[in-house]
Order: C-alpha cells, then structure tokens, then sequence
C-alpha cells in the first residue's frame, strides 16, 4: 500500500506547484457580530479541517515534508479556491508548518524524507474570501511509537480540555491553568514561548492565548470571539531553542519530542463551536 501513496505523492507533486492568485485583505478583525462574518469563517474553518484530512493518506514514510507541502499547496488553491496563509507571511517560505519529532511549531518541509514511527504536526492555515482557518494535529508516519502517541493523546486532552471551558464570561487565564494543569499531571511540560491568538480576518490577533496561566485572570471571552487554542506540549523540558532560515524553526531544547493540536474556535452565546473540526471529531458535533 505505502508504494501506491508514494506513487500517488510523485504524480501530485511532479509538476510542483500552481502560482498562488493574488487577493484583497479585509478590515483585520477577530471579534464578529454579522451572520456574513461568522458563515465566512465558518467556511474557512471547515476548508483548513479539510487539508488535514486529505493529507492523512500520504503521511507515510519515504514521503517527504516538502511533498506534503506541494499536495496541500495545490489543493487549497486548486480544489478549494483558497490561499495559503504562511506563504511568504513575514518571510515564511512554504505554504504549511510541518514539524518533526523535537520540532515544536514552525518547521519548514523540506526533502528528507519521513521515517517509520516519526511524529509530524501539519499546521494548516488558509485564507478563503479574506477570513483564516487555522488547524493543526498530529500524525505518525507508519505505527505511532508508544511514548509518541502517549504525547499526542496527552496533548489532545489539553487542547478538548480548553476547548470545553470555552464560553463568555470565561477568562483565559482557566483556560491556560486547565492546560497546564492536565500537562504536569502527566509529567510533561508547555511550551510558554507561543501561544494560540485571535484569529479572523486577519492571521494573528488579539487576543493572545496562553496554555499556562493562573484561574480567575485574563482576558474574559465574549460572544463573537474567533480566537485559536493550540497547546504545545513538549514530553522533556519546556526550553526552546530556534534554528532554520530567519530562526524559524523551533525545537526542544533536550532534544525531547514536542506535540500539539491546534482548533480555531467561535466563541457562542452560550459555549463554542469548533470550526475546523474534523468529521471524527463527533464529540463536537
């Protein structure tokens, strides 16, 4: 089976990929009122859950990051008429974060190849009609090793944790404590170097959303806001250090492996809708 997805990977990709078009920027906001604002966001979220669905088969390994980038590049423009947000945003060369083992967030595709048991995060943010989706989750290239997938269940759990407290008159900083919290009961550690953030008509907001914090303080949530919570969750300790072009990169600093999953949420009169959940997500639905 893995030599037809490769096979399949080297059909998407031989011809690289399709210019991306040109788009106009909407007024930055992430805090919305109209009916028109939420659909479109409701439609961006749903496209960018979308990606990461489609890129499941091909994480397998001998694909290459800089293949699924190819695939999930030509798919948001050629099958979605959508955009890619992180390229070229501040200098970001490719069209998705895909980071690997010890790589926290941030991680550039490149042309080594994945190997049996490695852990990817594919973070996904599109633009479609000027309002962002923005979603990430784990993947394991061949059978998950069992500390690996212990990690990215763990931090799964903060991030379903959050997502359930989220509601108006909630403070992030529960939100961060309820994070953290459920990482130190499992013996691992939260990244505090980045953070989830508002996210709407623009890719990075206010409010920032940090995955530690003490209950009871922070911003309150209102209805209205789009904001995203995506808690970085390392098994070592929480240092980071950067390297790559611009130090983008961000890796452990223990060389320890890093998990994260990443939902951009509407905040409802009387909860949160998900709106980049994935079909096997049914307990949001």
């Amino acid at each position: 089976m893995s030599n037809e997805i490769l096979q399949k990977v080297e059909e998407l990709t031989k011809n690289g990929r399709v210019d991306a078009p040109n788009w106009t920027p909407r007024p930055a906001s992430t805090h919305f009122t109209d009916i028109s604002d939420i659909e479109g966001m409701r439609l961006a979220g749903k496209l960018a859950a979308d990606v990461l669905v489609m890129l499941e088969e091909f994480v397998v390994p001998g694909v290459t990051t800089e293949q699924l980038d190819i695939i999930a590049h030509n798919y948001i423009i050629s099958e979605q008429g959508a955009i890619p947000a992180p390229l070229n945003y501040h200098g970001f060369p490719k069209s998705c974060c895909t980071s690997v083992n010890d790589v926290i967030c941030h991680g550039i595709p490149n042309d080594k190849a994945l190997k049996k048991g490695d852990a990817v995060n594919i973070d996904i943010t599109i633009i479609k009609d000027g309002y962002y989706g923005d979603t990430s989750r784990m993947f394991f290239a061949g059978p998950a090793l069992p500390h690996a997938e212990r990690l990215a269940k763990i931090t799964q759990e903060c991030l379903y944790l959050a997502i359930d407290l989220v509601k108006p008159g909630v403070r992030l900083g529960d939100i961060g404590a309820a994070i953290s919290a459920h990482a130190h009961k499992n013996h691992c550690s939260v990244v505090e170097e980045y953070c989830g953030h508002g996210v709407g008509t623009t890719f990075h907001g206010e409010p920032q959303v940090a995955h530690y914090g003490k209950a009871g303080t922070g911003v309150m949530l209102e209805e209205g806001m789009t904001l995203t919570i995506e808690p970085m969750i390392n098994a070592g300790k929480k240092q980071v250090k950067h390297t790559g072009p611009d130090n983008w990169i961000a890796k452990t600093k223990d060389g320890r492996l890093s998990a994260q999953y990443e939902h951009t949420l509407l905040v409802t009169a009387d909860g949160v809708e998900v709106l980049t959940r994935r079909p096997e997500e049914t307990r949001f639905s």
